[in-house]
């Protein structure tokens, strides 16, 4: 009975405590932990989302610029400018309008120049099954969506975590390489005869490097990528290399593909996981 009445008493003294100067101070000091978190965390995904519109913008403006090369071979190919303009408006896949004025530079018919953008856009069908899940757009959005997947587009959101991040590195890059793709198709269309051979060694090499720039963060030492993937990029890569002197211009992309059966022959992979015991990653059924 006397312990009841202890234990009831000491719950009253910690009850009046915390009715105390200490106890609105404490919550109040929590509460003010719990907003700096806050705050910090909404600082850092601003960041982040910045990060992403900027690079998004920046591939976009410097892969657009290829368009006046664009313009300039259609032009040159025969095409009107208005032409031109309207495969820049309407197809919107560099690989597929270069193949189609690249035939008819070359004397082809229409039936053949089309199948080879055809056959070069096919690539942009598999892209689009790879973004779908990660866009999770839906109805007319999907629809409008389909439209801006391409290689660039793709690259940089398939990089990104989350919906959120890769809706925004899809739209920031996408809608930037659509203007200026279409605005210096016009342009290049407009000016092909005043390109020297200098500015037009300058155009090639645009594509390429931007393509590198993105290639290289998974190419360094440490980099978090499967035995797959490194067999992939490689035998696709000498594939490519290959077929460039003796095969048509585009063909080769598609055929590097074939790489992908020699990751399948080497056998699966899992990701690295933390080891239980000392925390650290290691990898099983192949190096990472």
């Amino acid at each position: 009975m006397k312990q009841s009445e202890h234990r009831a008493e000491r719950s009253e003294r910690g009850a009046e405590r915390s009715k105390g100067p200490e106890g609105p101070a404490r919550a109040e000091r929590v509460m003010k932990q719990s907003e700096h978190r806050a705050e910090h965390q909404e600082g850092n995904q601003r960041s982040e989302r910045r990060r992403v519109v900027r690079d998004g913008v920046s591939l976009g403006a410097a892969v657009g610029l290829y368009g006046v090369a664009f313009g300039a071979t259609a032009t040159a190919a025969g095409l009107s400018v208005w032409h031109a303009c309207l495969l820049s408006l309407v197809m919107f896949t560099g690989a597929s309008q270069f193949a189609l004025a690249g035939v008819l530079a070359a004397g082809g018919g229409p039936v053949a120049a089309v199948g080879s953008a055809l056959l070069l856009g096919t690539r942009n069908t598999v892209y689009g099954l790879s973004l779908a899940e990660r866009l999770s757009y839906r109805g007319w959005r999907r629809a409008a969506a389909a439209h801006w997947v391409i290689d660039e587009t793709t690259a940089v959101t398939v990089r990104e975590d989350g919906t959120e991040l890769s809706r925004l590195a899809f739209l920031s890059s996408g809608a930037t390489l659509f203007l200026f793709w279409n605005l210096t198709t016009v342009a290049g269309s407009l000016g092909a005869q005043s390109f020297g051979p200098v500015l037009q060694a300058a155009l090639d090499s645009v594509v390429p490097a931007a393509f590198l720039a993105l290639l290289w963060p998974r190419l360094r030492r440490g980099a978090d990528l499967l035995r797959e993937q490194r067999i992939v990029a490689v035998g696709g890569a000498c594939i490519a290399l290959l077929l460039t002197p003796v095969s048509p211009p585009g063909l080769q992309i598609i055929a590097a593909g074939l790489a992908v059966l020699l990751a399948l022959r080497a056998g699966p992979s899992t990701p690295p996981k933390p080891s239980p015991a000392t925390g650290e990653s290691e990898s099983v059924g192949g190096s990472s």
